[in-house]
């Protein structure tokens, strides 16, 4: 059947039509699932239906549609990059010798693994934003920014072009050089482990050769999130540089499924539940070893003409044939099993008879286990990344490393809804605590040189974030709400991971303001979207829901992260970016396995994928039967060989080769995947067609002494315009977050400590500035107290002014001005906040309440009078028309520096907030305002801007 974009269109159009009349017909029990969004709801399902799909095909067609070339956007430049034989050399050098020779021994040599076809070579891309790169080369800096991604894919399929609107977004985000291996990279089954493994590692290596470590962030998903977990560990193992950080999204590091969640349903999840099958072809399934002993104990002709044995009986035949196609064999009499044959049972030999069966992937024998009483011994291969024996190696099941700990921070986002999400969870703790998380006593007996790695190194610092339902890698649906937080929160941490590494201040974009999250796609209530509601706590998928309230917000790249409590931050977000903090350890499924039990099958999993390999066997009986017969033709012709040590797995495409080898395909382009990502990359596009617009120079205010918006003359020197720029700039830095700040600080502590705040910004009588109130008359009170913040004026129209005739041009909503965005920032910078006078009954109401309220208060202190110091006095005109000139300051763009910020830097961001008490005192306005306050007159009571969620979201 063909595999093409027409086919796949066909195939996936009925799941996408269903579900997008049950989103609507069935909207209540989606309310509070990342289902209420219909982008998401359909994504997930459609994503679902491919892979169901793409299983009816070959490893082959799957690989070949999902590697097509996809072009990239106008804004995006890219550039290829051939990673030379020296750096892939060191990385081979490095993995044998970390394997060592009993590992080496295990993958069948140290030659097969790095043989490639002929004229097959090493690629890599670099990916930018365009405009990153121009202003780069303008200023002449260098790149400070690398992101080396390794794509996820279950090992056998997916490309850089399939990931290409993953990768921009991540450029844009971080204002990163993103650095992706090439579309066709050396997958499995044809390419089994280490052959990934080592592709990798080179990339990285050449990296080194023109970065410095700290300049690199390692990011993934999925199986390459896992890969990249193998990749830390040998750098660290092998004293080579570690880079800034890593990024694990949904990793993969438990091949062997032996973690609670996998034996799920997956109903939240894209991910089949029985894992992935695909029809038979020449690359899989590979021979089992019933195929190769076979082959071993009678002539080849025999086997070709699938002839046994002289003696055997037509129903021996039959049953040969049977378990050859269907791969496992059944004892329905496991009493005759010897116990003292199954001593790699993880209970030992004396529970063996109670247990019995091999459950713990290694050599010498295959894999079996009790399943409804009868023994099933597993004969094909599970995992199409390598063999059934190797599954459980340390470095294709990171989760059994020895220890975790020694390396850079890491982000692990974990969906709480997809199959693997045990794993995850596991692994965050075991880097955090690598010493409560050691490796069963039969890996340790395995390998005894991995005792001295447990308490060898330090604890590695993790940020975890479980995301309430998620699916597996939930930012492949970038065109969803949910996924554009977790880029968010990717972004935040990579930002933050280079500061550290640096040990300097970084710069990055903030554009939460052109880059707005609609709320369009929602079934939800707008109180929904602006407020996580505090419920009952409730389990669900092993994870707590609600039961507290929302601690902080998914931050944008520039904010602060939490202190690490313990080495670790701990949240769960849901579905909105709201943070709740993560439930206890020993409330979590997933830490609640023995260490004996990790890497170990169980019934469960096995069940599934039993039940559904009975029924592809069946259905593909024929096409396997003749490809097992063509797989035996082969190896008696003989194929070419690297020598007497080197044993292939028998998927390797390095195993059998031979004349009759078919050449690789050439790249063609795919429609379909052009259409996916152009609907992946489409909210980066408007977003970036809003910054253009915005950086043109619109909304330009003009200052007149007739324009009635801005009384008051202009001061000499001073342009008569004011742009507003479409962007803005953010510092980053380092906050101590793992330093021995951390030790007192946690998830479930105040809300300081949630924010990454001081201690002192969480007290409620702190002496730092208050945040800006809002009051409707240049004239303020004439006791204004050193903690008072300075006033933005508002009259009784709709919209904000600075003053009496100066209105700004849009209203600000009350629930979007928070500590470090008041409204003199906003004013300034013209970015958020922006609503129409009808979208904010509330705040309309505030305001005329303050303009009453306020207008009391100017009336009480002009009877008293003001008072110069020294005893002179100040008329209400001088005072107004001081007050005037310094908030025209503010407004023109005055070179001056002001202070009086809340962190008392005098500048945020580009816009300048003037204090007039703290403002020099050649300034007429501060020396008039300096006397009053010396005056000692009562202060006023002021409204407060009320503060509740941020509305523009990325």
């Amino acid at each position: 059947m063909v595999f093409n974009t027409i086919t796949v269109g066909t195939a996936v159009a009925p799941a996408v039509i269903a579900t997008c009349f049950s989103h609507y017909l069935n909207r209540k029990p989606l309310r509070q699932k990342p289902s209420a969004h219909i982008s998401y709801h359909e994504g997930v399902n459609l994503i679902r239906q491919f892979l169901n799909y793409a299983s009816h095909h070959t490893v082959e067609d799957l690989q070949g549609f999902t590697s097509q070339w996809v072009p990239s956007p106008r804004w995006v430049k890219t550039d290829e990059v051939t990673i030379s034989q020296e750096y892939i050399s060191q990385a081979a050098d490095a993995i044998i010798a970390q394997l060592g020779h009993k590992g080496i021994d295990h993958i069948g040599g140290e030659q097969w693994w790095q043989w490639r076809r002929d004229g097959s070579t090493l690629d890599a891309e670099w990916i930018e934003m365009r405009r990153d790169y121009t202003r780069r080369k303008q200023s002449g800096a260098k790149v400070r920014r690398v992101m080396l991604y390794v794509h996820g894919g279950a090992y056998f399929f997916g490309s850089v072009d399939e990931h290409r609107y993953q990768l921009q977004r991540h450029a844009r985000k971080l204002e990163a050089r993103v650095f992706a291996r090439a579309a066709r990279y050396r997958l499995a089954p044809q390419f089994p482990f280490p052959c990934g493994l080592l592709d990798c590692l080179a990339a990285y290596m050449y990296l080194l050769s023109v970065q410095q470590p700290s300049d690199i962030i390692l990011a993934g998903d999925s199986a390459g999130a896992g890969m990249i977990v193998s990749i830390l560990v040998i750098l660290r193992d092998k004293g080579l540089p570690l880079p800034a950080g890593a990024i694990l999204i949904s990793p993969w590091v438990d091949l062997t499924h032996s973690f609670p969640s996998v034996a799920g349903d997956g109903s939240s999840d894209y991910i089949p539940a029985h894992g992935f099958l695909q029809r038979p072809s020449a690359s899989w399934p590979p021979p089992n070893s019933n195929d190769m002993q076979e082959i071993a104990l009678h002539a080849v002709e025999k086997v070709a003409g699938d002839a046994m044995p002289r003696k055997s009986t037509q129903l021996q035949r039959d049953d040969a044939r049977h378990e050859a196609v269907q791969g496992f064999a059944v004892d329905p009499r496991p009493e005759n099993i010897d116990p003292r044959s199954n001593s790699d049972n993880p209970f030992g030999a004396d529970g063996a008879a109670e247990r019995p069966g091999n459950t713990i992937p290694g050599f010498g024998h295959d894999l079996s286990i009790m399943i409804n009483g009868q023994l099933v011994k597993i004969n094909d291969q599970i995992q199409m990344y390598t063999t059934n024996q190797l599954i459980a190696h340390p470095l294709v099941s990171p989760v059994l490393q020895p220890s975790l700990g020694g390396l850079p921070p890491l982000l692990i986002l974990t969906g709480g809804g997809e199959l693997l999400r045990d794993e995850q969870i596991y692994l965050a703790h075991k880097a955090a605590d690598p010493a409560r998380y050691p490796p069963g006593e039969v890996y340790l007996d395995n390998f005894p040189e991995a005792r001295d790695f447990i308490n060898k190194y330090p604890p590695t610092h993790v940020q975890l974030q479980v995301w309430d339902d998620l699916c597996h890698v939930a930012p492949t649906l970038s065109f969803t709400r949910p996924a554009k937080f977790m880029y968010r929160s990717i972004a935040q941490f990579g930002a933050w991971a280079l500061a550290r590494a640096q040990k300097a201040e970084i710069e990055i974009r903030d554009d939460d303001d052109m880059s707005v999250i609609s709320s369009g796609s929602e079934t939800d209530s707008d109180d929904d979207l602006k407020k996580p509601k505090q419920t009952k706590s409730t389990m669900k998928n092993g994870i707590a829901q609600g039961g507290t309230a929302a601690q902080n917000e998914v931050g944008r790249a520039g904010d602060p992260l939490p202190p690490f409590k313990n080495h670790m931050i701990r949240q769960r977000v849901n579905r909105h970016g709201a943070i709740f903090p993560l439930d206890p350890s020993s409330s979590l499924p997933a830490l609640q396995i023995s260490p004996n039990e990790v890497g170990v099958i169980k019934p469960g999993p096995v069940s599934k994928w039993l039940e559904a390999k009975q029924k592809w066997d069946t259905k593909f009986a024929r096409e396997k039967r003749m490809v097992q017969k063509e797989r035996t033709k082969e190896m008696a012709q003989g194929y070419q060989t690297f020598g007497d040590d080197e044993v292939p797995p028998p998927s390797a495409l390095a195993g059998r080769r031979g004349l009759s080898m078919a050449k690789e395909e050439k790249k063609g382009r795919s429609w379909g995947m052009s259409l996916w990502a152009l609907w992946g990359s489409s909210h980066d596009e408007n977003t970036i067609s809003r910054e253009e617009k915005a950086n043109r120079g619109i909304e330009t205010i003009t200052v007149t002494h007739s324009d009635s918006r801005i009384a008051g003359p202009t001061q000499p020197g001073r342009p008569d315009t004011l742009s507003r720029l479409g962007s803005r700039r953010r510092t980053v830095t380092d906050d101590g977050q793992t330093g021995p700040r951390s030790k007192d600080a946690g998830n479930h502590g105040n809300a300081a400590q949630e924010t990454g705040a001081s201690p002192d910004e969480s007290k409620p009588h702190s002496n730092r500035q208050a945040p800006p109130t809002i009051v409707t008359d240049p004239v303020v009170s004439q006791n204004e107290e050193s903690e008072n913040p300075p006033a933005i004026y508002q009259t009784s129209t709709n919209r904000p002014t600075a003053g009496p005739g100066k209105a700004f041009p849009f209203k600000l909503s009350s629930h979007l001005i928070d500590q470090s965005r008041n409204a003199s920032i906003i004013t300034l910078q013209s970015q958020a906040g922006v609503v129409t006078p009808k979208g904010d009954e509330k705040a309309k109401q505030f305001g005329e309440s303050a303009q009453r309220d306020t207008k009391e208060t100017i009336e009480t202190q002009t009877a008293k009078g003001d008072k110069k110091q020294g005893g002179g006095e100040v008329s209400k005109e001088e005072w107004r028309q001081a007050s005037q000139d310094a908030k025209l300051k503010s407004i023109a763009g005055d070179d001056e520096q002001f202070t009086g910020l809340p962190e008392g830097n005098g500048k945020v961001q580009g816009g300048i907030i003037p204090d007039v008490k703290d403002a020099p005192s050649s300034d007429p306005a501060v020396a008039a305002n300096a006397r009053l306050e010396a005056n000692g007159n009562a202060g006023d009571e002021r409204p407060q801007v009320d503060r509740s969620d941020t509305a523009s979201l990325d």
